[in-house]
């Protein structure tokens, strides 16, 4: 997932892996050839080894471009593949996890329901959109083996939307009750896994909204929309 800063450097988050666990981690670069890698976005002691992926930074569009924006003084990013955690920066390349002063573990911001498409686990798309209403994340999701959704295959990827304050990215507004997107063709049902369309480029061009997805973990494909977000 790439974004850019309003200086004009581009930061992807990726996941990487030493065979045993995945690690968000963080790169820059100036052009988009040659890339800088930050580290872990998780880089404290206590969260180095903990399983993490998925990185979505709140973003605003400017003329086309995906610019980071500072809400609070701060850049805000979710992240997780179970439930969804958040991360603040100053930077966007050194980052501090969000935790409850208490018990201080990460908080969870969106987290999977009982009986609907998300009932396994829900993972962020691409960046989050800042826009008037709120914070709008797509996030994608998984269906749990029992305690799901009926109309779906078990393990099924689907996507949903979740709508976030805009002063405060952690308070959730809304969610939608059904996913917009779900496998219904060959190439989403049956490959490398089956059952799969994952999301997670989103692209502004000629007045239309480009979704860019992996199908069936085997091919990427891509979704028009005319409509706004």
């Amino acid at each position: 997932r790439i974004v850019q800063r309003d200086d004009g450097r581009y930061f992807m988050t990726y996941t990487s892996n030493d065979g045993k666990t995945a690690r968000l981690s963080i790169a820059s670069s100036t052009d988009l050839k040659t890339w800088t890698k930050h580290g872990l976005v998780l880089s404290s002691e206590k969260h180095q080894d903990t399983w993490s992926k998925a990185g979505a930074i709140v973003c605003k569009i400017e003329e086309g471009r995906i610019i980071a924006t500072k809400i609070d003084g701060k850049y805000w990013m979710y992240f997780g593949d179970t439930n969804l955690f958040m991360a603040t920066s100053d930077d966007l390349v050194s980052w501090e996890v969000c935790e409850n002063e208490e018990s201080k573990k990460r908080i969870s911001v969106l987290h999977p329901r009982m009986g609907k498409f998300d009932s396994r686990l829900v993972e962020p798309g691409p960046y989050a959109l800042l826009k008037n209403e709120g914070i709008l994340l797509i996030y994608n999701a998984s269906n749990a083996a029992n305690f799901n959704d009926p109309n779906l295959p078990k393990f099924t990827y689907a996507a949903g939307q979740a709508l976030f304050n805009k002063d405060k990215p952690y308070e959730l507004i809304d969610r939608t009750s059904g996913y917009f997107i779900h496998p219904d063709k060959d190439y989403e049902k049956i490959g490398e896994v089956n059952e799969v369309c994952f999301v997670e480029g989103l692209v502004r061009f000629n007045d239309k909204w480009f979704l860019y997805y992996g199908t069936a973990d085997s091919k990427i494909a891509v979704a028009v929309s005319e409509e706004p977000l």
